[in-house]
């Protein structure tokens, strides 16, 4: 077992509920296990450019025996998502060297991984990679810490309009994050009942939209809906040849342009972007259980002199997974034949194609 005279952690890219519970998980594991000393470099790279760093005792942030790490949302550390840190490299570096770390271990997105392999490879650290992203589009694993909690959240939003919906024989039209995936849209759409997901990976027709909304209606007396839109799903095959102009104001407002337009009755539609309140809150149980494993497990690898490696969530356990590997599928989208989009069908959602 290797001895380190210090640890490091970070967090980087977009916060999520789950970072402080792997936070957690690494102090208690690393201080308790091996007697390591851990520390926390604030706002990622950008506190190794300013060789800064924080001290992490196992009850540090205890008031009076309360945990708060394991239910509280966002990172303790801070982060953040934009920057060239790769124009500075040789500063990250010396930074990481001012700072006398003995490895480093590093939660974040397929960006922000990629970020810190490319380091870690030109200043030869050890590094071990840790998952984290509500869009859960980070390869080679089946969940990333904050996924599951963003999911709940949304699919609690999509009950919540359901009733207004009925209420008022309106369509409800929610846009949720995901960048270029539609895992969210996806797994949120089906737990919370939605009529129609549209996401980036599985072209769509507004006309077969509006058809389905009019089935709902005449067929089965539906005068209400929900639909749910991927921030990064793409213009109707109709409108594939439009300007980029008409989706300025976001895809969730222009799906209810659409639908407005081509529906053969008048529809009333509400668009509600629910934005960074994904992000927010506290963690599920779902979350706290997968940051405590993969936490764990990353401190174990860096025990065995293991390095350039991301700790996965595969078959509910944590598994190893080179870190090379895992970029070279990144980022990972919604396989259009997946049993999820088959089972949106066979329930009835529109999908599209």
């Amino acid at each position: 077992m290797k001895t380190l005279e210090r640890l490091g952690i970070l967090t980087s890219g977009g916060d999520c509920p789950g970072l402080n519970a792997v936070i957690r998980a690494v102090v208690s594991h690393a201080v308790l296990t091996y007697g390591w000393h851990v520390v926390g470099i604030p706002y990622a790279t950008r506190g190794l450019l300013d060789r800064a760093m924080m001290p992490l005792s196992l009850h540090g942030l205890d008031l009076k025996g309360i945990d708060p790490l394991l239910t509280m949302g966002g990172t303790i550390l801070g982060s953040i998502n934009k920057g060239d840190t790769l124009s500075r490299i040789q500063e990250v570096l010396d930074g990481y060297a001012a700072l006398e770390l003995d490895a480093l271990i590093g939660i974040g997105g397929d960006g922000s991984l990629a970020i810190l392999n490319q380091l870690a490879t030109q200043g030869n650290w050890q590094f071990i990679g840790i998952p984290k992203t509500i869009d859960n589009d980070v390869a080679c694993t089946e969940r990333a810490i904050g996924f599951d909690t963003a999911v709940n959240t949304i699919t609690e939003a999509l009950t919540r309009l359901t009733f207004t919906a009925a209420s008022h024989d309106r369509v409800m039209i929610v846009e949720v994050m995901g960048r270029e995936a539609g895992h969210l849209a996806l797994h949120s759409g089906i737990a919370g009942g939605a009529d129609v997901i549209l996401i980036p990976e599985i072209s769509y027709s507004i006309a077969q939209v509006c058809q389905h909304l009019a089935e709902l209606r005449d067929r089965w007396g539906r005068r209400f809906a929900i639909v749910v839109v991927a921030e990064g799903a793409h213009r109707s095959l109709e409108s594939a040849n439009q300007s980029c102009e008409a989706i300025k104001c976001g895809m969730g407002q222009y799906v209810a342009n659409e639908i407005a337009t081509c529906s053969p009755y008048p529809v009333d539609c509400r668009v509600s972007v629910l934005g960074h309140i994904q992000r927010g809150g506290i963690p599920s149980a779902l979350d706290r259980l997968i940051a405590a494993s993969l936490g764990k497990t990353a401190v174990d690898l860096i025990a065995n002199g293991e390095s350039q490696k991301m700790v996965a969530w595969q078959n509910g356990h944590a598994e190893t997974v080179p870190l090379d590997a895992v970029l070279a599928k990144s980022p990972c989208s919604v396989d259009p034949a997946s049993d999820l989009v088959q089972t949106a069908r066979a329930l009835g959602i529109y999908t599209g194609k």
